[in-house]
């Protein structure tokens, strides 16, 4: 048995404050560096670095292991020295009214294009009024409009003239003009004209519809008159109102001279005022209506000329970096907003505004995994603008509707951005199975680790690492000890002595915590004892469950017996998991054996209260007997194991090696110690594997001996390979170095059998027996008892015995 048993250097691993050459953190620099993720700097660094399509980076790990500190961090450090990207704009199409289109302008001229077309807009406001209040357009109108009515005149003019020599006038009426006949120079009424010989009629008749043709012609030609007065009068406008408004783009057309979408859009707004030359007459505007039935005239509007500044990045010193917290669809893609009027919604190209892709188009954009997959289409969207390089606004909710509605489809905008999503391994893994376009799209993964080895350069920038945090959130400074402390808290954390913890979030709330209780206290540095005061203060504040079972194994309302030795009953450990807390008691496990050819009878199974690798374990357990007991002989046997009180489901594999024990002790009818617990899993060859919680599982066995009593004879059994894992309380440590406690380590379970029987376990011998005496033999005696106890029962009656009567 000493050969298995730990010594107490083993039992744990000491930071030695020794090799830390300063007396206080404030001494330190402090690099804001990430630590132990080589690989996924790495990696990281490719995925920002290479331009191609398709390479945007997927950052994987557990929260708390700073994975999105690094990459803001390396943003911010990389961001200022590439260029600024281009504004970007949205104007009104003139072709396409719903269809607006995008100006792309270098930084900050996106901004004095939208000031420079806001200032002309204004001066259209002046300029064009007064061009209809000019003297230049009275006497060009009065012109026209005299030069109309000359030729009206004289077309007039010849038509009477023609109209007298035929002996008819012509007269205007509220009709227009009409055709008299006359004799005798005065004018004949209808009686007269009736009373005319037929001859005579038919002359004037005949006269008449000549002339009424020609009337007809005259009419016309009048008609046209005024087109061409009209179209020569708008014509005039026109002209006028454009030598006006040249000299108001004339500036801006050479400011922007190069830029061939704000060069269209002034030349496309120049059109327009053009055509709408009516509106700007005096009294020609459209007629709205007024509340109680009035009417008046609208004021042109010049809001369709405006400049829709999306995107301004005339502030920026660099790249974009984005980190979009609610990444929902519009809040990623943009949305087009509307405005209620008199019970309609209305909007237009003003109305359009940007999304975090737009503010982050020629940069980077951070989202998180998660929170992109529940809110609904922001996947789906971002896939596809990655997939086709363009910024598409659309309104999701036209899908959804059973009437199709006039809406604005904007112009898309190209893409050009690097997107990092942030998530646990699940949603990254999940992802790259199910989803075909996601490796497509996100070609570079970089893994965050969980932790990184113990070596001396890791542990002297975890120092570096309390500096900072210390120096960042005005904390008191770290001694060595402390420092020494939190570096061997990070060990316990990761549970192996050759390795620490990269979970920052949980040291940083430790650095916290510690300068707290040092505050407190007045202390000028944070020592160790600062540290284990903030550790035991989180276990105090977590353990209320803890506690419970523990006051029931002490009351006796759980039954754990820690002295004396008891047939096919030992000790097991688990581990109870409360979210960020997790302790270790001990679970009593009984087997009973007897005649049959069930195997091993798995209580918790029957009653469905085992998970799928508790069950495996059970098998592989029924496997090892079978290799060890039934190469000569069946094995003629059932064997029911259960975890007494316990009510819930029971998972994993840590107990096997116990359930073992269990049943071999009922088999052999010897006794195993009580005062001896059992973690540890077990393959067909008998090999004890490693297992977790192991410093949970050792600490809460402890608890209740401790309670019970020390004796000396008390202690755990656990497999070699989590000797590393041991980082055990310092209570535990001096129990053990007094002799009150003791930890041994096995590798088969043979060793195990051992220790709680106090007998030798023996080794098959080259006939297949086992040495006499020894646990395995007893074993083998007693289920070759069994197998010919079931054969005798098994021989069929003489059917001439029976008694006839």
């Amino acid at each position: 048995m000493e050969q298995y048993r730990l010594a107490t250097q083993e039992l744990t691993w000491r930071c030695d404050p020794a090799q830390f050459e300063f007396s206080s953190t404030e001494e330190l620099k402090c690099p804001d560096e990430t630590i132990g993720q080589d690989r996924a700097l790495t990696a990281i660094e490719f995925g920002l670095s290479i331009d191609s399509s398709g390479f945007n980076v997927f950052i994987l790990g557990d929260p708390g292991t700073g994975r999105s500190s690094t990459i803001k961090r390396i943003l911010e450090r990389r961001a200022p020295d590439e260029p600024v990207p281009d504004d970007w704009c949205y104007v009104h199409d003139f072709r396409d009214g719903d269809r607006p289109s995008w100006i792309r302008l270098p930084a900050g001229l996106g901004k004095a294009l939208q000031t420079d077309m806001a200032e002309l807009i204004s001066h259209f406001g002046e300029a064009i009024p007064k061009v209809f209040e000019s003297k230049e357009y009275e006497q060009a109108k009065n012109a026209i409009a005299s030069e109309s009515q000359e030729k009206n005149k004289k077309l007039v003019q010849a038509l009477e003239e023609r109209v007298n020599a035929e002996s008819f006038l012509l007269q205007r009426t509220v009709g227009g003009l009409v055709l008299v006949p006359v004799r005798n120079g005065e004018p004949l009424s209808q009686q007269e004209f009736a009373d005319l010989s037929e001859e005579e009629r038919n002359t004037y008749e005949n006269k008449g519809s000549e002339l009424q043709g020609l009337l007809n012609d005259t009419l016309r030609q009048i008609v046209e008159l005024e087109k061409e007065m009209r179209a020569a009068t708008l014509e005039m406008e026109k002209k006028l109102l454009d030598n006006a408004l040249a000299h108001l783009f004339e500036d801006l057309e050479k400011t922007y001279q190069g830029h061939e979408r704000v060069l269209a859009h002034f030349e496309n707004t120049r059109q327009d005022l053009l055509g709408r030359v009516e509106e700007f007459r005096p009294g020609g505007g459209p007629q709205i209506a007024l509340p109680g039935g009035r009417m008046a005239r609208q004021e042109p509007s010049f809001e369709r000329y405006q400049i829709n500044l999306l995107v301004d990045n005339s502030e920026l010193k660099g790249a974009p970096i984005i980190y979009e917290t609610n990444p929902t669809y519009f809040d990623l893609f943009g949305r087009i907003e509307h405005i209620i009027q008199m019970g309609n919604a209305t909007t237009n190209f003003t109305m359009i505004k940007s999304g975090a892709l737009h503010r982050a188009n020629g940069g980077y954009l951070i989202l998180d995994c998660r929170e992109v997959l529940i809110n609904l289409f922001s996947y789906e969207a971002l896939k596809r603008c990655l997939r086709n390089q363009v910024i598409k606004i659309e309104d999701m909710a036209e899908q959804y509707r059973l009437i199709a509605t006039v809406s604005l489809k904007p112009e898309p905008i190209p893409l050009q951005c690097k997107v990092i999503l942030i998530g646990i391994p699940l949603f990254y893994y999940l992802l790259y199975q199910l989803d075909p376009d996601f490796r497509k799209l996100f070609k570079v993964k970089a893994d965050f680790n969980g932790m990184m080895k113990n070596t001396w350069e890791n542990v002297h920038q975890y120092a570096q690492f309390v500096a900072t945090q210390c120096r960042k959130e005005e904390l008191l400074p770290f001694g060595p000890e402390g420092v020494a402390r939190v570096v061997e808290h990070a060990a316990r954390l990761i549970e192996d002595k050759k390795r620490l913890s990269c979970r920052f979030i949980d040291l940083t709330d430790l650095i916290r915590e510690a300068s707290f209780y040092a505050r407190q206290q007045d202390a000028a540095l944070v020592n160790a004892d600062h540290v284990a005061l903030a550790v035991e203060a989180k276990v105090y504040r977590s353990n209320k469950i803890e506690d419970l079972i523990q006051e029931n194994i002490e009351e006796g309302r759980i039954l754990v017996d820690t002295d004396g030795a008891v047939v096919g009953q030992v000790n097991g450990l688990s581990v109870y998991l409360m979210g960020d807390y997790s302790f270790g008691k001990p679970s009593r496990i009984t087997a009973r054996t007897f005649l049959g050819k069930g195997g091993v009878i798995n209580i918790e199974r029957e009653a469905k209260l085992s998970g799928p690798i508790y069950d495996k374990a059970m098998m592989i357990l029924g496997g090892l007997m079978g290799d060890r007991f039934a190469q000569d002989k069946p094995l003629t046997l059932a064997a029911s194991i259960c975890f007494e009180q316990s009510y819930g489901g029971v998972e994993g594999d840590s107990a096997s090696a116990a359930e073992f024990f269990a049943i071999m002790s009922s088999l052999a009818d010897k006794p195993l110690q009580q005062g001896i617990a059992v973690t540890g899993s077990i393959n067909q060859r008998g090999q004890l594997q490693p297992i977790g919680g192991v410093n949970e599982k050792i600490e809460g066995f402890f608890a209740v001996c401790k309670a019970q009593g020390l004796t000396g004879r008390q202690g755990v059994i656990i497999p070699v390979q989590n000797v590393q894992n041991l980082m055990l309380k310092q209570e535990i440590i001096d129990a053990v170095e007094q002799g009150r406690f003791s930890i041994w380590a096995v590798s088969h379970v043979d060793e195990g059998l051992e220790i709680l029987t106090g007998m030798p376990t023996g080794q098959r011998l080259d006939d297949g027996s086992w040495p006499e005496g020894s646990v395995n033999d007893l074993v083998n005696q007693r289920l070759l008892r069994m197998a010919e106890t079931v054969r005798t029962f098994g021989r069929p009656e003489e059917k001439n015995e029976r008694p006839t009567t």
